[in-house]
């Protein structure tokens, strides 16, 4: 398996340092709001790469941690006049409602920064006592970027072009512009701890070493977290956790793409900003995971409601697909013609192909490419009158049934009963349009009694009421079925 290695900006063979144990530390949520689509797609890109490693029979420790006291945290906890522990507690649960409806499943480990304050402060008094961090009169410790030699090997930049930018805040007690905060001074208000520099906590990049040192040897196999987070956040861990230990901090360094909204950055300011809840009111868990993974991990993913809706046509025809197979296995009377070697040979080319696209980087857009593949070879089965009848046919889609059961576990999508998951998509899109089911159900009874009465006038003009309401109707064996135009 090769990934792409933010610190050596290359892909690289993955390959674990302690046998097949794997660690993992990804950086979780600050919680002081609902997540929005960015912590959506962080979480999802994670969460395939935790089942891939362990469907590959690794032997994997997962840790995501929460950052439960912040400087935003206690800005918006005094806004609305509650602790700032309440507010983190708070939005810790939300985070659960969220990542619980997107299939997301939870770390071995998912430590507070709170619950780690004795750590962190033994940790900065040890750089401290070799010289990389140095505590001022107000209480303040800062770390010494310029005695981190590596400074700088995460995201390229240098240590000159970086104090360019630089400048020493009013209240600082800096002695160099680049340093930063390791322990912060408590201020009125503010929740603290008792420490060797008085009441304070900690700076926000320091949890993540003191809590992934605890629960994992180092170097980690993989730490990772969105772009955003490549500098400073990550570039700080490094230094401090090298300075303080001696020994490299992670071997891989993986980093997801930014979200855009229409081709813009999301933000509250532009009044572009999405949070899972707004997005499920409208559409499925399972769409928006699918939209999620259908761009490779690394790239800009460009939100729309638009490109959740040809996301949901696209977990539509997969799941369609898979109820016909279903219903063809389980009730087709097969015969013993043989299918033909193309078929079998453009099967096997996509089964090798969804894990070689996993293999290649996590390339979960290339991986649902062969996914469809086989599904539209499914439905060439299914139309043509002899393959539908042949014994290789069904056991080819039973191949293909077995495939897509297989890799569901690793997507997390599709692997639901397709009538009940499509009868929610349907659902989901009436109630975008506005449409009454109710009304539809009223409609469908006025024509099948117009049709039985071979009132055939009235018959269309009930279906083009239904068709202005923008519903579909198809007359089927088993009956009149409606669908969302």
């Amino acid at each position: 398996m090769r990934l792409y290695n933010t610190l050596g900006r290359a892909k690289q063979e993955f390959i674990p340092q302690r046998g097949n144990d794997v660690s993992m530390y990804v950086c979780g949520i600050t919680a002081y709001d609902l997540c929005h689509v960015g912590h959506a797609r962080s979480a999802v890109v994670f969460d395939v790469l935790v089942r891939y490693l362990r469907f590959k029979g690794y032997n994997l420790t997962f840790v995501r941690n929460f950052t439960d006291v912040d400087d935003k945290i206690i800005k918006r906890a005094n806004e609305v006049g509650i602790s700032s522990q309440e507010l983190a507690e708070k939005y810790i649960a939300e985070f659960y409602v969220d990542m619980d409806a997107l299939g997301v499943l939870r770390a071995d480990v998912e430590p507070k920064c709170t619950e780690h304050i004795a750590e962190m402060i033994t940790l900065t008094q040890g750089l401290i006592e070799k010289g990389h961090a140095y505590a001022t009169l107000s209480g303040d410790v800062y770390f010494k970027v310029r005695s981190f030699e590596g400074y700088g090997k995460l995201s390229g930049r240098n240590i000159e072009d970086l104090m360019s930018g630089a400048r020493v805040e009013p209240g600082e007690e800096k002695a160099d512009p680049l340093d930063f905060a390791l322990w912060k001074a408590a201020k009125p208000g503010e929740p603290f701890w008792e420490s060797p520099w008085g009441k304070g906590r900690p700076g926000w990049h320091l949890e993540c070493s003191a809590m992934s040192e605890k629960y994992m040897p180092l170097p980690l196999d993989i730490h990772g977290g969105g772009q955003d987070l490549s500098f400073p956040h990550h570039e700080n861990e490094i230094a401090q956790s090298e300075a303080a230990t001696g020994k490299e901090f992670a071997k891989f360094w993986v980093h997801n793409g930014f979200v855009q909204i229409n081709s813009e950055k999301m933000s509250k300011s532009l009044g572009n900003f999405f949070t899972i809840r707004d997005i499920l009111a409208k559409f499925l868990p399972e769409t928006l995971r699918y939209f999620l993974l259908s761009m490779h991990y690394r790239s800009p993913l460009d939100f729309s409601f638009d490109a959740l809706e040809e996301a949901e046509k696209g977990v539509r025809r997969i799941y369609t697909a898979l109820g016909q197979a279903r219903e063809a296995v389980a009730g087709t009377k097969w015969s013993g013609s043989p299918l033909p070697q193309e078929l079998l040979d453009e099967l096997s080319g996509y089964e090798q192909g969804f894990e070689a696209a996993f293999e290649d980087d996590l390339n979960t857009a290339g991986a649902l490419g062969h996914l469809f593949g086989m599904v539209r070879l499914a439905g060439r089965i299914l139309e043509d009158k002899t393959l539908r009848k042949a014994a290789a046919g069904k056991a080819a889609l039973e191949r293909i049934l077995a495939g897509v059961d297989k890799w569901s576990g690793v997507l997390g999508v599709f692997g639901r009963e397709p009538a009940e998951l499509l009868a929610e998509l349907k659902a989901c899109r009436a109630a975008r349009k506005g449409i009454d089911a109710a009304t539809v159900e009223a409609l469908l009874a006025k024509r099948l009694a117009a049709r039985a009465a071979k009132d055939f006038a009235a018959s269309d003009a009930i279906r083009d009421e239904l068709t202005a309401l923008q519903v579909e109707v198809k007359d089927t064996p088993a009956g009149q079925i409606w669908d969302v135009l």
